[in-house]
């Protein structure tokens, strides 16, 4: 039975064509009843996900309750650049995407979340980092909250904020430049509690400052802290911030992780500086780990992906791609070096089975959009000659924002890369690192001196 999308209790339930099932599920949920309430109606698909075990069940972990539409964290909503439940416009006018609203924006590499109707923005204004909730479709002002800072990077003239916020129901969390995370009242920006992870755990500021953004699991955020002694992962009570668990040896990378149930079992999945992990999110305990990343003047900075029973991870500076089976005692990686992939930081999309993906990085030469097959290791097409940049994607389209600028839309094709409509929405700036985000039709992107709301899809807003 061929199933693409099912409904239940308002939830949507996406199939995806070689055996990949993803299912957005309400916080606090009985799992198991609701799958089976989910997949009654269509039993003979339910038992070819008994039978075979080729397919697996791959449950992304819901951030409490996010509906469609909304961009709660860095890459969406399930940290998989993918924006379910919207839908691009055919097209858009000569001029590119049409500007809704724009507002000047500080210092920092973070970009914007977006969670029922309201828009939090991170930055560096003098010697403080600002967090602004403001009216995502008119760009208002909500609530500000203020917090000293005079941090100054070695490595960067940017001395802001590089990780993007995470809103759930009731809090907005922030990870600062220098290992500040702090817990806000999502109505008021009143601060809830605050923890010096940099202090408590004797963590070193990296090339650029804390850069992972933090991964929201049940009761606890999880941290790529990248402390000693057994600190490189740390689990932070929600509500007071206290420490539930702390594992592993190394420091941080520039990587976010992300939480993933693979048959059955919960996967915190963490690229550190030198190595991809995987715990039991609810006591750290290591599930695998295999070596990746180099020493010396790198980082890892793509978020980790997770496609049926196999992870993929990504690195540039002479690492490549590696990917890894994921079994009930461990992991079987496969490394596959630097012909597949090699990519800076821009994390690679799914759909259907294969992965579209940006190549290179963005400050050496150009770089390369490829559709990649990575069960067969094979790369199905390449096209070269952009600046590097990131991608969203979009149904059967994928936006991809350059440094330079450009938004281009191109379609998600296994044959052929087939170029899209390209305008220009930004200044050029070396420092394109802010990922867009997309949320009821509206792409906000932003440079050194602005944030804008461009219209790319449908919308209510007039």
């Amino acid at each position: 039975m061929q199933v693409d999308q099912l409904w239940f209790a308002g939830q949507s339930v996406w199939c995806e064509p070689r055996g990949v099932v993803t299912v957005c599920l309400p916080p606090n949920a009985d799992y198991a009843t609701l799958l089976l309430a989910v997949f009654a109606p269509h039993q003979r698909f339910m038992m070819n996900i008994i039978r075979y075990s080729a397919v697996a069940l791959v449950v992304l972990l819901p951030l409490n309750v996010s509906i469609a539409g909304d961009w709660p964290q860095i890459l969406g909503p399930d940290r998989d650049g993918i924006a379910n439940g919207e839908q691009l416009l055919s097209s858009w006018p000569a001029g590119g995407p049409r500007q809704v609203w724009k507002t000047d924006v500080g210092q920092g590499f973070a970009g914007v979340a977006v969670r029922d109707g309201m828009l939090v923005l991170f930055h560096r204004v003098g010697n403080y980092e600002v967090v602004e909730a403001l009216e995502a479709d008119t760009g208002a002002g909500i609530w500000e909250s203020r917090f000293p800072c005079r941090y100054q990077s070695g490595m960067s003239s940017d001395a802001g904020p590089r990780c993007v916020p995470l809103i759930s129901a009731d809090h907005v969390f922030v990870y600062g430049v220098t290992g500040m995370l702090r817990c806000l009242e999502v109505k008021s920006g009143d601060e809830t509690w605050s923890m010096d992870t940099w202090e408590k755990f004797s963590a070193p500021e990296g090339y650029f400052g804390a850069g992972s953004s933090p991964v929201l699991f049940e009761d606890r955020l999880i941290v790529n802290v990248g402390g000693r002694d057994n600190a490189a992962v740390v689990a932070f009570s929600v509500k007071d911030g206290s420490v539930i668990w702390q594992a592993f040896n190394d420091t941080a990378s520039y990587s976010s992780p992300i939480v993933a149930g693979i048959d059955g079992e919960q996967h915190a999945i963490v690229v550190t500086r030198l190595n991809a992990i995987s715990l039991d999110p609810s006591d750290g305990r290591i599930r695998f780990q295999f070596p990746f990343g180099m020493r010396g003047p790198t980082v890892n900075g793509a978020t980790p992906v997770v496609a049926g029973r196999h992870l993929f991870v990504s690195s540039s500076y002479r690492v490549g791609s590696v990917w890894a089976k994921i079994e009930s005692n461990g992991s079987q990686p496969t490394s596959s070096g630097e012909d597949l992939l090699a990519t800076q930081y821009a994390t690679p999309v799914r759909y259907n089975g294969l992965l579209f993906a940006v190549d290179g990085r963005q400050d050496i030469g150009s770089a390369t959009l490829k559709c990649i097959d990575p069960e067969k290791q094979k790369v199905l097409w390449e096209e070269g000659g952009f600046d590097y940049g990131s991608l969203i994607r979009v149904g059967e389209e994928l936006l991809f924002l350059t440094f330079a600028g450009d938004l281009m839309r191109f379609r998600a094709d296994a044959s052929q890369f087939q170029r899209g409509q390209v305008s220009n929405v930004l200044d050029n700036t070396p420092r394109g690192y802010r990922l867009p985000a997309l949320s009821n039709g509206m792409l906000f992107v932003r440079d050194d001196q602005a944030l804008k709301c461009l219209q790319v899809g449908k919308s209510n807003v007039r």
